[in-house]
C-alpha cells in the first residue's frame, strides 16, 4: 500500500519499522473525534470556497458513512496506514473516490492529533467530574445516616481525639471537591481549538478557524500554530489531577482495608466487593480496596512518562509525542474504573457502629478535653498538659481509663478538679464540644453537609 506521504521516498518502510511506527493500535479509539473533526473541517473549506459547497457535502457524508461502518464494525483499519488520521482517510478515499484526497488541504496530522485528543480529553473530563459528582453523593448520603456515630480520630495511627463517621466522610467530600475543581479548570485549558495551526506554521489557505470551532464546540482558537501543535499541558493536567484523584482514593482505601480488620472491625464490605484465599477457607479480603490503592501509582507513572517525554523537546511536533496517547489513555481508563467500583463499594458497606464507640471511648481521646476542662478554670494550657499527660500514666499503670479515676484521685494531679470533671471527659461531649465551623460537633457537620448539598446543587444546576 502507498504511503499518504509517500512522494519522497524511493524505498519500503521496513516491516518491524512500520509496526514499531504505528500508532493505530491505539489511536483508534479517537475515531469518532477524528471523523467530527474533519467534518468541521470540510465543511469550513467549502464554507470559504476551498472547496465547493457540494464536494464538501460529499466528503462530510462519506465521513458519516465511516463513522456509522466503524460503529457497526465494518470498518478494518490498518498498520500501514500508521494512525486514525490516515486510516479515516484512506477508508473516505475508497468510498468516494480522489474527491477524499482534498480533506487534508490546510491541516497537518499536527494539529489533526492535537485537536482529536483535546475532544477525546473534554469529553473524558466530564465522565470523571461525573463520576466524582456521585461519589460525593454517596458520602453525603451516609453522613446522613451516621451524625452520632462516634470513632476515634487518629494521628500517627494513634488514637488521638474523638470525631464522628459523617465528620470522617465529609472531609473526603472536600478532598473530591477540589478534585472536580482542578478537572473544572483543566477542562477550560483544554477547551481550545488547534486546528488552523498547520504543521507548524499555519497555511496560506484563507480558513475560518473560529467556524470550526463553533462548529465543534471550543471556547476559542490557539493563538499560536508552535504552541497549537506541541502543546500537551492540557493531558499533563488531566493526568496530574487524575493522580491526585486517585491518592484521595488510595488514602480512603487504606482506611477501608484497615476499619475491615479483625484488629479495627470497623466495617465490613459487601460480599459483591470482597474476595476470598484459595487456601484459607475463613477470609474476606478486601481486595478492590487494595486494588485502587495499587493502581495509585500506575497513574503517577502516567504523568511521569508525560512529563519526561515532553521535557527534551524543542519546538514544534516531535514524534515523542505520539506516546502521550497511551500514559493519557491509561490515567483515564484506570481513574474512571476505580470511582465507578469504589462508590458502590463504600455504598453497600456496613459500618460496625458499636466497635467504632468502643475504640473512641479507648487510648485516652478524651485526654485533651481534659486539658482543655482545666484550662477553663484558669490553669496556663502547658501546665494542664502537664497534669493530664502525668494521669494518663497514671491510669496505664492501674489499667484504668480517664472515666475510672475517682475524684479523689484526680485531686492527687490538681486540686482544680471538680464533679464536672466526668461531663466534660464524656466521649458524646468531646465531640458535641467541638463547634467551631469545621469541627465534628453534629450542628457544624450539619451545617457542612448542607453548604455541600448546596454545592452539589449549584454544580448539577450549572450543567443543565
Amino acid at each position: 500500500m502507498s504511503k499518504l506521504w509517500g512522494g519522497r521516498f524511493q524505498k519500503e518502510s521496513d516491516r518491524l519499522m512500520e509496526d514499531f511506527h504505528s500508532s493505530i493500535s491505539f489511536d483508534r479509539r479517537l475515531y469518532k473525534y477524528d471523523l467530527q473533526g474533519s467534518m468541521a473541517h470540510a465543511r469550513m473549506l467549502g464554507k470559504v470556497g476551498i472547496i465547493t459547497a457540494e464536494e464538501a457535502e460529499r466528503i462530510v457524508e462519506g465521513l458519516k458513512e465511516i463513522l456509522a461502518d466503524i460503529e457497526a464494525g465494518k470498518a478494518e483499519f490498518s498498520v500501514q496506514a500508521e494512525d486514525i488520521h490516515m486510516n479515516n482517510e484512506q477508508l473516505l478515499t475508497e468510498k468516494i473516490g480522489d474527491l477524499g484526497k482534498k480533506l487534508h488541504t490546510a491541516r497537518s496530522r499536527n494539529d489533526q492529533v492535537a485537536l482529536d485528543v483535546r475532544m477525546y480529553l473534554k469529553d473524558e473530563i466530564i465522565e470523571t467530574i461525573g463520576l466524582l459528582v456521585e461519589l460525593q453523593k454517596t458520602l453525603i448520603e451516609l453522613a446522613e445516616q451516621h451524625p452520632d456515630t462516634v470513632l476515634p480520630g487518629y494521628t500517627h495511627l494513634q488514637r488521638a481525639q474523638p470525631v464522628t463517621l459523617a465528620h470522617h466522610l465529609m472531609a473526603y467530600f472536600q478532598m473530591f471537591s477540589r478534585d472536580v475543581d482542578r478537572l473544572k479548570d483543566c477542562y477550560r485549558r483544554t477547551n481550545v481549538m488547534p486546528l488552523g495551526a498547520g504543521a507548524l506554521a499555519g497555511t496560506t489557505f484563507p480558513l475560518d478557524r473560529q467556524f470550526v470551532a463553533e462548529q465543534l464546540g471550543f471556547d476559542r482558537i490557539s493563538e499560536n500554530s508552535l504552541d497549537a501543535v506541541s502543546d500537551r499541558d492540557f493531558a499533563v493536567e488531566f493526568t496530574a489531577a487524575a493522580a491526585l484523584i486517585m491518592m484521595h482514593l488510595s488514602r480512603f482505601c487504606e482506611e477501608i482495608i484497615l476499619w475491615s480488620s479483625a484488629e479495627f472491625a470497623f466495617i465490613e464490605l459487601d460480599d459483591a466487593y470482597s474476595t476470598g484465599s484459595s487456601m484459607m477457607p475463613q477470609k474476606k479480603n478486601p481486595d478492590v480496596a487494595e486494588l485502587i490503592r495499587g493502581k495509585s501509582g500506575r497513574v503517577y507513572g502516567d504523568l511521569q512518562a508525560l512529563l519526561t517525554m515532553l521535557k527534551g523537546l524543542p519546538l514544534a511536533y516531535n514524534k515523542d509525542m505520539q506516546e502521550d496517547k497511551e500514559a493519557l489513555f491509561d490515567a483515564v481508563d484506570t481513574v474512571k474504573k476505580c470511582l465507578m467500583l469504589f462508590r458502590p463499594m463504600l455504598a453497600t458497606a456496613k459500618f460496625r457502629t458499636e466497635n467504632m464507640a468502643r475504640a473512641a471511648r479507648g487510648g485516652f481521646t478524651n485526654a485533651t478535653d481534659l486539658a482543655d476542662y482545666l484550662v477553663y478554670k484558669g490553669v496556663p494550657f502547658r501546665q494542664a498538659h502537664e497534669i493530664v499527660g502525668r494521669a494518663v500514666f497514671y491510669c496505664i499503670s492501674k489499667e484504668k481509663t480517664l472515666e475510672e479515676l475517682s475524684l479523689e484521685e484526680y485531686r492527687e494531679f490538681s486540686p482544680v478538679f471538680d464533679e464536672d470533671v466526668y461531663k466534660a471527659i464524656d466521649i458524646g461531649h468531646c465531640v458535641s464540644a467541638r463547634k467551631v465551623p469545621g469541627g465534628p460537633a453534629r450542628e457544624a457537620v450539619e451545617k457542612a453537609i448542607k453548604r455541600a448539598k448546596q454545592e452539589m446543587q449549584s454544580f448539577l444546576t450549572g450543567r443543565s
